[in-house]
């Protein structure tokens, strides 16, 4: 059992500077007994409410240095805290403010929010294990027009897909990876690399792209990059839902439309997932 959704911003300032982190914790625990469960005894409860100030006082006095630096504050408050606590999860989080530029100055108080994907991450500790992290991007949508096809599918009479050579590929990703047992990682740079990563293997270089003859094989060049480019990761799972686009038929209205007008197709989509991970 536990708290979710709790929302709230921190901010902090150094002189004029300010900074801010809104986020999102969902915290989860499992006691030692269960005799709230099966007798209706709640003295081993930790009311979610106080969960939710706990959280909120950890924010106050620790402050958000990473996300995935907060998630392990909290779990290490209720492990050494309350004896009766034998698993807790957390989850935190971002909302993808960014620090407003003008002229190419960044101001010293104001921020944009900036869709580039949502940062999130999880902690979680059985009693007498291992402090376990995982941190993730999702939500990041992301299109290159040309350099996509797919051919050579598996074909029989249901089958009404054209084979096309070139076509848009869009989706919007979800990406988790482990880092397995928690260590003194530098998890922003970590994170800032692993985004770096997703956007270089999709796009291919910026001069010519390069070719991508499935939503699949994209989902595992992407993940072969970042085991390749980034030692601490240990497993990492991408799933990438699809957006298609179709041409619109212009004929009707005299004119030939070359893949210059296309409508997506809202639903149904398709999505890939793969999880890959290191010997």
């Amino acid at each position: 059992y536990g708290k979710n959704t709790i929302k709230f911003l921190r901010l902090h300032t150094e002189g004029k500077k300010h900074f801010v982190k809104e986020v999102e914790v969902c915290t989860h625990l499992r006691l030692t007994s269960c005799h709230e469960y099966l007798d209706g005894n709640n003295s081993a409860v930790i009311p979610t409410d106080t969960i939710k100030n706990i959280v909120l006082v950890l924010a106050k006095k620790n402050g958000i240095s990473t996300l995935e630096q907060f998630a392990i504050d909290i779990c290490q408050h209720f492990m050494t805290t309350f004896r009766q606590v034998a698993y807790v999860k957390t989850y935190v989080q971002e909302v993808p403010w960014q620090r407003l530029q003008e002229n190419g100055v960044p101001h010293i108080h104001s921020f944009i929010y900036v869709p580039n994907g949502i940062r999130f991450c999880e902690a979680e500790q059985c009693r007498n294990g291992p402090l376990v992290v995982f941190a993730g991007i999702k939500d990041l949508k992301l299109m290159k027009t040309t350099q996509s096809g797919f051919e050579g599918f598996c074909k029989n009479e249901h089958t009404t897909l054209p084979e096309r050579k070139d076509r848009i590929l869009c989706g919007e990703l979800f990406c988790k990876w482990s880092y397995g047992e928690c260590k003194d990682f530098d998890f922003d740079c970590i994170w800032n690399k692993i985004r770096e990563c997703i956007l270089e293997a999709f796009a291919g270089p910026p001069d010519c792209g390069e070719y991508s003859p499935s939503y699949q094989k994209t989902v595992n060049c992407i993940q072969m990059h970042i085991l390749c480019k980034v030692p601490q990761v240990q497993v990492i799972e991408v799933v990438l839902n699809n957006t298609f686009y179709n041409v619109v038929d212009m004929k009707n209205l005299g004119l030939t439309n070359d893949k210059e007008v296309l409508v997506p197709v809202e639903t149904p989509y398709g999505s890939c997932a793969c999880t890959l991970g290191r010997k």
